[in-house]
């Protein structure tokens, strides 16, 4: 059974993307970045709902190619490109870059996808991951919190009807005073 992984950067108010889905908080330092990288270097297939899908797509396929890319930029657009994707939509028509569509029933497909053999998979996305978090699919999740509050946004966790218990697997402090926080989910 391949493992899911919820991870994004978010506010310490909680929110992955502020109001207008404003993303000027969440620049990285190198040191993250490069973290970012490895961990996606590790991620087998990437699943994305519609807005994320929208967002890297817009950026990373040349991304490489962009002035003044460093070569940890590089080295993630050449990835991002390589690495397998789904994105599930009923509004998108047309995919690219190693990217399959899926228009049915998300969380039906990820259970699919999870009971396979193969590397990890990273769910990103409020939408779609908080679909998978209520139906018990996430393994793992790999918070980011960088030190902003923007009062109001999109939610990094979705409603529960149930909880969710964890264990702590890992902390890690970054420059800036971004902090990582891994949980793996108990089963």
């Amino acid at each position: 059974m391949r493992k899911l992984i919820y991870g994004m950067n978010l506010t310490l108010d909680g929110y992955i993307a502020a109001p207008g889905d404003n993303l000027g908080w969440s620049g990285p330092s190198d040191e993250l970045f490069q973290w970012w990288l490895d961990e996606e270097r590790a991620i087998g297939l990437l699943l994305y709902g519609r807005k994320l899908w929208e967002n890297m797509s817009s950026y990373w396929p040349t991304g490489d190619r962009q002035p003044g890319a460093t070569p940890a930029e590089i080295a993630f657009a050449r990835n991002w490109r390589d690495t397998p994707k789904v994105v599930f939509s009923s509004t998108t028509e047309k995919v690219d870059w190693n990217t399959r569509l899926v228009t049915g029933d998300a969380v039906a497909e990820i259970r699919r996808l999870r009971a396979e053999d193969g590397e990890p998979m990273r769910v990103g996305g409020a939408m779609l991951a908080g679909a998978a978090v209520r139906a018990g699919l996430v393994d793992e999740y790999t918070i980011v919190t960088h030190p902003v509050l923007v009062g109001g946004g999109i939610p990094f966790f979705p409603a529960l009807d149930s909880w969710v218990n964890l264990n702590l697997v890992e902390t890690r402090t970054f420059p800036g005073g971004t902090v990582l926080t891994r949980y793996e989910t108990k089963r």
